[in-house]
């Protein structure tokens, strides 16, 4: 007795996975199987002696072995093999026969049986088959996690290649299309058949078919990987550039199976059309296709800290994009300064933007900070900077070469960190041909240009301007106008606008002001916008030719004299609707010029 129970401890300490189900009607047999099972170390071991007992045992347990005699009360061991295989379990089951025959052993392997062993059963030979027949479980679970971890890979790579934005083609090594995710079918309508699937690369339609076939065939000729190189393609009246990428396709033993082409639409205004359309975005209003560019391009260019130059008409909204290009940038939350070059004259400009000693000229009483030294760690942006000295240009050429200036009358350096944004109405171009403007300021400060539309060159983002206009205007002072009447709305659309949308601020500003209540109607807009004269009592209201012509604005007015240079003044004004630089031009003067005259006749711009 001492023997068993050290025998059985030792077995017991190191105890075998194997939920076993002994089904026996003879009691006696069924201790006995269960005593050698235990003590070789196998655990739990579970005994019933029927069959209605042993399907009730098998519906509510997992067992990883059932042994079975293949004689039961009211039913037979192949009877339950047939439920057991009906219940979808997949663990083995031997079976025990006191009569062995071949017809009972051929039908017991036929439905599932691991083994069978005849009466008497040996302890060994017991031992041995639940052995080979857990064993063989384990190699089967292993097999079927294994099934299930492979197709599970298999979804999640689907998956992937679904959702992903790069376009993915593999290719035989024979160079034929052997697959491609979503993206790849969606892009390639325009050079590949619906059906590519199988056709070879060669076959595939226009440059971009062409430059996928040599990549592939240089990667199957070297088996390396091609760098990401750019090829411009078109669908209808849409260009961009793709970068490829092409890689060979091997196994884990080396051997060779395609290639993988990989592309990414790089197009910088790519997400324009898979975006919703935006009307607003940092206080510009437009959907047009041109004013949806302009947003793309500051998101794009707001991110990275590089020198922008903006131009456009008066009125088209470059201080507007500047902040924008700020607000997107790193920047953000430090300062931007904003200097208005043509307002001053040009020696204070200079003491504007660089700063001075005291003393350093006639009434410098004091030190003071420059604009480009409070803009330190932030954006500085320089309005109308094609009106400034080709002295200050030189001073502003080094300051962005070098980062660093002197203040007027200091002798020592200062360097700053600043985001350098200009903008203009003039054309560049043509005062560097001129050479009013210096070629290597230029191009250093058109780092990156963006140009913006004039609102003649837009006129469906008229309406939303218009009632966006409106709206400000209710939030200022409240009155009950709703909107504008499709006459008014017709004449506002289109009417040129040679002041852009700061005219139409103004007309609507004008028009709200009118508008006792209700509804804008055509009354309450200015006579150059219905293309009359303005009405006197008791007379016609005649036609009268537009305002602002192209004709008109090229035609210079009289010589400016004392007695006649307030009116002309006026007069220039009204014709360029309050467009400062195009009235300067018409009146032969400089930009500057014309600001301290209107400021002496204390003249009004947002009045015309």
């Amino acid at each position: 007795k001492l023997h068993y129970n050290q025998d059985f401890q030792m077995q017991n300490d190191s105890v075998k996975t194997g939920h076993i189900l002994l089904i026996d009607d003879e009691e006696n047999l069924r201790l006995t199987f269960e005593l050698f099972l235990k003590r070789a170390g196998y655990h739990p071991v579970m005994g019933v002696s029927n069959f209605e007992d042993a399907i009730e045992a098998v519906k509510t347990h997992d067992f990883d072995l059932i042994i079975s005699d293949i004689v039961l009360k009211g039913a037979s061991g192949i009877d339950l093999l047939r439920e057991i295989k009906e219940m979808g379990k997949k663990c083995p089951v031997v079976m025990i026969t006191g009569y062995p025959n071949i017809d009972t052993a051929a039908e017991a392997v036929r439905l599932g049986a691991f083994d069978y062993l005849p009466k008497p059963v040996k302890k060994d030979a017991l031992l041995k088959v639940v052995a080979l027949a857990l064993e063989k479980r384990d190699l089967q679970e292993e097999q079927r996690r294994f099934e299930a971890e492979k197709e599970k890979s298999r979804v999640y790579q689907e998956t992937i290649l679904r959702s992903v934005r790069e376009i993915i083609i593999t290719v035989s090594p024979e160079l034929r299309i052997f697959d491609m995710n979503d993206m790849a079918r969606d892009w390639s309508k325009s050079f590949m058949p619906e059906m590519a699937i199988g056709i070879p690369l060669l076959e595939l339609a226009g440059s971009l078919g062409k430059a996928l076939h040599m990549d592939a065939e240089k990667v199957q000729q070297t088996r390396h990987e091609i760098k990401e190189h750019r090829v411009e393609w078109q669908r209808g009246d849409k260009r961009g550039v793709l970068s490829i990428t092409a890689a060979p396709l091997e196994d884990d033993k080396g051997v060779f199976l395609g290639v993988v082409i990989t592309g990414r639409d790089v197009t910088h205004l790519e997400n324009i059309d898979r975006q919703a359309e935006r009307h607003s975005f940092h206080g510009m209003i437009g959907k047009s296709p041109a004013m949806q560019r302009v947003f793309a391009l500051i998101e794009n260019v707001g991110r990275v800290d590089t020198t922008v130059l903006i131009t456009g008409e008066s009125g088209t909204g470059k201080e507007l994009v500047a902040e924008a290009l700020h607000a997107e940038s790193s920047r953000k939350n430090r300062t931007l300064v904003k200097v208005d070059c043509a307002s001053l004259p040009d020696e204070l400009l200079e003491s504007e933007l660089f700063g001075h000693k005291k003393g350093a000229f006639t009434g410098a009483d004091r030190d003071r900070l420059g604009r480009i030294l409070q803009a330190d760690g932030g954006t500085i942006f320089l309005d109308e900077i094609g009106d400034i000295s080709p002295r200050l240009q030189l001073r502003l050429l080094r300051f962005l070469q070098e980062r660093t200036f002197y203040p007027v009358g200091r002798d020592q350096p200062i360097q700053v960190d600043v985001r350098v944004i200009a903008a203009t109405n003039a054309d560049l171009k043509k005062k560097v041909q001129d050479e009013t403007f210096r070629e290597d300021l230029y191009f250093r400060l058109r780092v990156v240009d963006i140009i913006l539309p004039a609102l003649r060159e837009r006129s469906g983002d008229i309406p939303l301007l218009a009632q966006h206009f409106l709206k400000r205007f209710k939030n200022q002072i409240e009155k009950d106008v709703t909107g504008f009447s499709d006459q008014a709305m017709e004449l506002l659309v289109n009417h040129s606008w040679p002041g852009n949308v700061r005219e139409l601020q103004h007309v609507v500003e004008r028009a709200y002001v009118l508008c006792g209540s209700g509804t804008i109607t055509s009354d309450h807009l200015p006579a150059d916008i219905l293309n009359v004269a303005p009405h006197v009592s008791g007379q016609e209201r005649p036609t009268a030719p537009p305002l602002s012509t192209a004709d008109e604005l090229t035609q210079p007015p009289e010589g400016l004299t004392p007695d006649n240079e307030e009116q002309l003044i006026i007069e220039t004004l009204r014709r360029t609707a309050g467009n400062k630089a195009k009235a300067a031009r018409l009146l032969g003067i400089d930009r500057s010029t014309l600001y301290r005259k209107m400021t002496s006749y204390n003249i009004d711009p947002s009045a015309f």
